[in-house]
């Protein structure tokens, strides 16, 4: 998506650690480098080792750091030409979104944080690295992204690339947040794998409340009324979906060589990440109860 070059994106709560500029540094050997990947190998998730919550849970550990501001990213102008703007403006959208949308669901809404780091930072769930991926923890309720990720989405993964797949990472991250206020971390088993597994259903959820923000993403205001961003595009959905895709646990395991098996699946199918991103997109946060279907629906 494209964002309106006049709205406001300034946001005291996105922050900078450990990086001077807004240029993506070049791939970071993350996810299937990482602890993932070996969890899809040996069939056990490690992921928590890394404390990381978007899939693993709170561990715990050190003690996260500010960072900085990012005095540059002003106006949607900075969030179409850089791309730490480009997550600041988008999490200053989901803010406008879910600041509406989670009373609507019965939640009480507070905001989350975000962090941008490079190459390694400390966290309250623990010391992360980047190839840990893009994660959300609860103990400190911050989404933390190395921004390199998005080149591995397309050099490693095969995804299309383009804005909207990079403000999907960023919004399903922000659909942990919703899980966490809302009380799903705490009533889940994530401890399970597999296809119809509270983990997966997580994941899945979070896919789906993405999905609904970007249908809505076109109607989210700065404080001045201008709308952030601009009316999505087919090519734009077809990019979100290509990055939903390309980060599904079978595709993740057939790019590591090793067989496709969906008992130590954590995160779902390609096919059910794209189809339960589609199901926000039609239907509205309101459809994404992942924990209200059968096995059957769920995995489809």
């Amino acid at each position: 998506m494209t964002f309106n070059d006049g709205s406001d994106i300034r946001n005291s709560r996105v922050r900078r650690r450990g990086r001077t500029t807004g240029i993506a540094a070049g791939g970071g050997g993350l996810l299937v480098v990482g602890l993932f990947v070996i969890s899809q190998l040996l069939g056990v998730d490690l992921t928590g080792l890394a404390g990381i919550a978007g899939g693993g849970s709170a561990s715990g550990g050190g003690l996260s750091e500010p960072g900085s501001v990012l005095a540059e990213c002003q106006t949607g102008q900075d969030a179409n030409e850089n791309v730490d703007c480009r997550v600041q403006g988008t999490v200053t959208s989901l803010d406008d979104y879910w600041t509406a949308e989670a009373p609507a669901l019965g939640i009480e809404f507070r905001f989350p944080e975000a962090a941008i780091f490079d190459q390694a930072t400390a966290t309250a769930c623990g010391n992360a690295t980047s190839a840990t991926g893009p994660f959300y923890c609860p103990g400190d309720e911050t989404i933390y992204l190395d921004t390199s990720f998005y080149d591995d989405l397309r050099s490693r993964y095969g995804a299309n690339g383009g804005p909207l797949a990079e403000l999907y990472v960023i919004a399903h991250e922000y659909g942990h947040h919703i899980q966490q206020i809302s009380g799903i971390f705490d009533r889940a088993d994530r401890s399970g794998t597999g296809p119809d597994s509270d983990s997966v259903r997580i994941e899945v959820q979070a896919d789906c409340f993405a999905g609904a923000w970007v249908a809505a993403a076109s109607t989210t205001d700065d404080a001045a009324g201008t709308r952030f961003l601009e009316p999505v595009t087919s090519q734009q959905v077809a990019d979100a979906l290509s990055a939903a895709s390309a980060v599904g646990d079978d595709r993740i395991q057939e790019a590591a060589g090793a067989g496709v098996n969906p008992e130590t699946w954590t995160h779902g199918s390609s096919e059910m990440r794209q189809r339960w991103f589609t199901t926000g997109f039609d239907e509205g946060a309101g459809a994404c109860d992942t924990f209200a279907v059968g096995a059957d629906e769920l995995v489809g």
